[in-house]
């Protein structure tokens, strides 16, 4: 949902806070693309002013929650002395926009893309989907191969425990809440939730759910192939199914999606796209070809995405 942002964990500075340990909610992006101003610029002390709490209807906590998110998710970028909002969010949630209440469980692919695939302010969401790979986890298992990877990024930056088991512990609940003994808090409308990635297979263990995923949309998975392509392989014409599979940051690793899924949807995109992306399948070589994207023809899959 925003200007491109470098793709691998490496090439981002590791982030593990802001959201105050509160999962993204349905309404939350609206909420903080209802405070911009003519020219698309929301005041950073929009977040902080003591209206703030008034403004937003929710605690402190949740308006910087609120912040972290949109920021996160690429409603708005850091601009100066203020935040501007992206176009595409814009076009998305403007009222009469594509999705003005983030009811489309497209607005909700995007924003896990953005989260996973793109790893800005969101370092455990990029690491969880696409290094870890046991069947089944828990939270306190994920703890030390988490610290390990936050170690590589930024060697010189001393992380407390606590404060990577929080961040897990939101991205975990982000797509699987918590189910019992819990406050209704933890039930109020989590974005990502419905998207079925991630279950709780057992009281405090997790596992992907990989597959085809009925809800995800041909022109977001096309938008998402030709982002990350855009980023790992710009300027080559082709690339490998694997690549598209299986690569860090690749659509079937964030996704979660296995291969006669991706296969179909490749296959697929030549009608879709127009011929602009093509499938070809030659003496055992599958790739994806394409031709010149304009920023246009990105737009317009997503566009499709919400028909």
């Amino acid at each position: 949902m925003a200007r491109a942002q470098k793709n691998s964990g490496g090439s981002t500075p590791a982030h593990f806070s802001g959201h105050e340990t509160f999962p993204l909610r349905q309404m939350w992006l609206k909420k903080a693309f209802e405070q911009t101003l003519a020219g698309g610029l929301i005041k950073k002390s929009t977040f902080t002013d003591d209206s703030a709490i008034a403004e937003f209807g929710v605690g402190k906590n949740m308006v910087a929650s609120i912040r972290h998110w949109a920021l996160a998710c690429g409603i708005m970028f850091e601009d100066g002395e203020g935040f501007r909002v992206g176009s595409l969010a814009t076009e998305i949630l403007q009222d009469g926009g594509l999705d003005p209440y983030a009811e489309s469980p497209t607005t909700a692919w995007l924003a896990h893309w953005q989260l996973a695939g793109r790893c800005y302010r969101s370092t455990t969401w990029y690491w969880l989907f696409n290094h870890v790979t046991a069947p089944t986890f828990t939270r306190q298992e994920l703890e030390e191969p988490l610290a390990r990877f936050a170690r590589e990024l930024d060697p010189k930056h001393r992380l407390s425990t606590s404060t990577l088991s929080r961040d897990l512990e939101t991205c975990l609940r982000s797509y699987a809440p918590r189910t019992a003994g819990c406050s209704p808090e933890d039930f109020a409308e989590p974005l990502l939730g419905e998207l079925g990635l991630l279950q709780e297979v057992h009281k405090g263990q997790y596992a992907f759910r990989r597959g085809p995923k009925a809800s995800l949309h041909n022109g977001a998975f096309a938008y998402a192939l030709v982002d990350f392509w855009d980023r790992t392989a710009e300027g080559q014409s082709a690339l490998a199914f694997e690549a598209v599979a299986y690569a860090e940051g690749s659509p079937g690793r964030v996704f979660k999606l296995d291969e006669e899924s991706i296969a179909q949807r490749l296959i697929s995109l030549t009608d879709f796209s127009r011929g602009k992306l093509a499938w070809t399948d030659s003496a055992g070589l599958r790739q994806v070809h394409r031709k010149s994207l304009s920023k246009e023809d990105k737009r317009e899959m997503i566009r499709r995405a919400y028909d």
